[in-house]
């Protein structure tokens, strides 16, 4: 079965044509780095040693016969490149049987990685080392060195490349100093895929392969010249190509910052054309806040007012509508006043202590030395953030620097003190929304694009601050998955692969029907349990404790779950399968480049055994990006197709494409296919995440913000 690409919180389709064709940076670097034809930075057919600027990504679609590719392209760290990729082989089926083909070609899967070895400096070249589809059929893998030097506008590179793009085998294979062994290069392992080739690397007889990229004086073109290292001789499938020349020549157009047209001539006879679209999730600025209110103007500083005396319904509205801050209760403790509530605005908490400081000023003058606010997620006490009300006024009036004033500012563990109670607020019990969802399923037999388009209505109904139910009800738009005739078969329990009759059984759907607990056991240990229906597929009872030390780089957590499968139809029916599931999870925040990895190991939906590696990066706007693997006693064979379960995602702020700031956020996953090993519940609340406000570098990171 081929991959499910899975959307949440809002439609993420929209966040992504956004973020590819989002508002126009400053004028590009006029030696920016292109796209070649497999996706990643390169020339036509061949990679360079270039990287794209950190945060680069890209789509990528280009047709030379017989092949039309679509790539993703992403730089998450400074020196690794990493591409995804389709190949429509398009005279070629899907498979030899005609009723299961339909009238699709065939289409190769592939992942790839490019590492820069050596950065150029005056004397020495841009060094890499790369691998094209590193664990999947083999029909396009390939290894490679490369090297690249600039010379005012022309930017030389040569290589050295094994597999396809080095299939002319201009020498004998030098690594047979090593060992014999490095003379063959097995054939592709077409039908299974996913597992990684280490006999094939580095393998057989390479080619030479290079070429230079000229900038010309006008801007927007450029010229590309490239020696090609494949003769198109052992193409896959013995669908070999006519090559009247190895030298392959394109021209590449920048329409506009964030989208480039490329056009070739290559094989000495076959015309090439593609596009790309390109953003940096990194770098890219954010829409000016128009919407948002503005900080509320500094008023004379009364005297003499005693907390009493304030009118704190007014000025609990205040603190939700100006500084985000859902207020649960004012207490005070001497000359500190202690506002308890979840800040609902604002990613950056500096940013919402500095407006609820300027609210509080305001309200209560000179009264009190310190403001406190609890922030409290879902009703657990995270942390607690104390500002120095005088130094604050004092760097609005440019009296201290900002060091200075992060000095007077603590971020800690919320403390239990004897207070005086001021204000209550109620609590609002009921909350709905609409919004958007999108499922879609890539590269199948039966189509390649598979979609459903829901509308989704989503309710909320709060007990109290730490219990609520939370319901989600989705109608069906627009859906083309009743084309899906490949059914998913499994040797494990089918938990995932009859992902089919759970889209098209039914046009009203129950997704999520959830009460949730949550608790904070102590200072540093979190519990939440949850019951009902978790997910679209399964349905049970669960929980979660996690500890996690205030301001640590690491924590760890156990979730346990007895699920039942659900209904086809989404309602309140159950099928026949149940299964314990749970993990226990280790995270460490890296100081590599904000690497958070975690590592899990438990059981599994379909009752196998293992662990998930995940490693994420986040950038200071609050993209992330992540992969996962995941191993488990299932054999490659019992897997099926893939060998093992993989796969990336995008998880993408909403207030980087709106006028509004926002806590909302959506997340595109993206696995080459879909299948019931390494299969985990998609649990609605995560712990980890709703405690991320206790992290003292994602403070630190953020208070910059504190006058916004």
């Amino acid at each position: 079965m081929s991959n499910l690409v899975t959307v949440r919180s809002g439609c993420l389709v929209s966040v992504l044509v956004l973020s590819l064709a989002g508002a126009n940076s400053a004028s590009a670097d006029r030696y920016r780095t292109t796209q070649h034809n497999f996706g990643g930075v390169g020339l036509l057919q061949t990679p360079t040693a270039r990287m794209a600027p950190e945060g680069s990504f890209s789509f990528n679609a280009n047709r030379t016969e017989p092949y039309s590719r679509y790539s993703i392209s992403m730089q998450p760290l400074p020196w690794m490149e990493g591409t995804l990729r389709y190949i429509a082989i398009t005279n070629r089926d899907y498979s030899d049987s005609e009723e299961f083909s339909g009238d699709q070609s065939y289409k190769d899967k592939a992942i790839d990685f490019k590492f820069r070895l050596l950065k150029e400096g005056y004397w020495l070249p841009d060094l890499s080392v790369g691998f094209r589809d590193l664990a999947g059929t083999g029909l396009f893998s390939s290894e490679f060195v490369v090297a690249n030097k600039r010379f005012y506008d022309l930017d030389f590179s040569l290589g050295v490349a094994w597999g396809y793009i080095g299939n002319r085998g201009d020498f004998s294979n030098p690594l047979t100093l090593i060992g014999d062994d490095y003379n063959e290069r097995n054939a592709a392992t077409v039908g299974t895929g996913g597992d990684f080739s280490i006999d094939n690397y580095f393998r057989g007889r390479p080619s030479v392969f290079g070429g230079v990229e000229y900038q010309s004086p006008w801007d927007p073109l450029r010229f590309k010249i490239e020696l090609d290292g494949n003769d198109y001789q052992t193409e896959p499938f013995d669908n070999n190509q006519e090559q009247d020349s190895p030298l392959n020549f394109g021209v590449v157009y920048r329409l506009t910052d964030t989208v480039d047209v490329t056009a070739a001539w290559e094989r000495g006879n076959t015309a090439m054309f593609g596009i790309t679209l390109h953003t940096n999730l990194k770098s890219n600025p954010f829409p000016p806040k128009l919407l948002d209110p503005k900080p509320v103007e500094r008023q004379p500083l009364p005297t003499g007012v005693s907390g009493e005396a304030v009118d704190w319904a007014k000025v609990s509205g205040q603190l939700e509508n100006n500084a985000g801050f859902a207020v649960e209760h004012v207490k005070v403790r001497k000359r500190e006043l202690i506002v308890t509530g979840e800040q609902t605005k604002y990613r950056d908490q500096a940013q919402g202590l500095g407006r609820a400081s300027r609210i509080l000023d305001n309200a209560t003058g000179d009264s009190y030395d310190w403001y406190t606010l609890v922030n409290k997620p879902r009703g657990i006490a995270v942390s607690e953030a104390s500002i120095d009300a005088s130094k604050l006024r004092d760097l609005e009036e440019n009296r201290i620097d900002e060091d200075t004033m992060r000095r007077s500012t603590v971020l800690a563990a919320p403390s239990e003190l004897d207070t005086q109670t001021l204000h209550t607020e109620p609590l609002d019990k009921f909350t709905y929304g609409l919004s958007l969802g999108y499922n879609q399923n890539v590269g199948g037999p039966d189509d390649f694009i598979l979609y459903q388009f829901l509308a989704r209505l989503t309710s909320e109904y709060r007990f109290n601050r730490n219990q609520w139910l939370h319901g989600s009800l989705g109608v069906n738009l627009l859906n083309n998955f009743d084309e899906f005739d490949n059914r998913g078969t499994s040797e494990l329990p089918q938990v995932r692969t009859n992902i089919r009759e759970y889209l098209i059984t039914s046009n009203v759907v129950l997704e999520n029907l959830q009460y949730t607990q949550t608790k904070r056991l102590s200072r540093d240990v979190y519990a939440i349990g949850y019951g009902g229906l978790l997910e679209s597929m399964f349905g049970g009872l669960g929980g979660e404790v996690l500890y996690r030390p205030n301001g640590g780089n690491w924590a760890l957590g156990v979730d346990a779950n007895w699920v039942r499968q659900r209904g086809f139809e989404q309602d309140l029916s159950f099928r026949d399968y149940s299964v314990f599931t749970g993990h226990v999870t280790a995270y460490m925040q890296t100081n590599i480049y904000d690497v958070l990895a975690k590592v899990s190991a438990g059981q599994y939906l379909a009752g196998d055994r293992g662990g998930t590696l995940e490693l994420a990066r986040s950038f200071d706007n609050g993209v992330t990006v992540g992969a996962w693997a995941t191993r488990t006693n299932v054999s490659a064979e019992q897997f099926g197709e893939g060998s093992f379960d993989k796969g990336i995602y995008f998880t993408i702020p909403f207030d980087a494409f709106f006028a509004r700031s926002t806590l909302s956020k959506g997340t595109i996953s993206w696995s080459p296919l879909t299948r019931d090993g390494g299969a985990r519940l998609s649990r609605y609340y995560q712990l980890y995440d709703l405690t991320s406000a206790s992290d003292t570098n994602r403070f630190n990171d953020g208070f910059n913000t504190l006058r916004d």
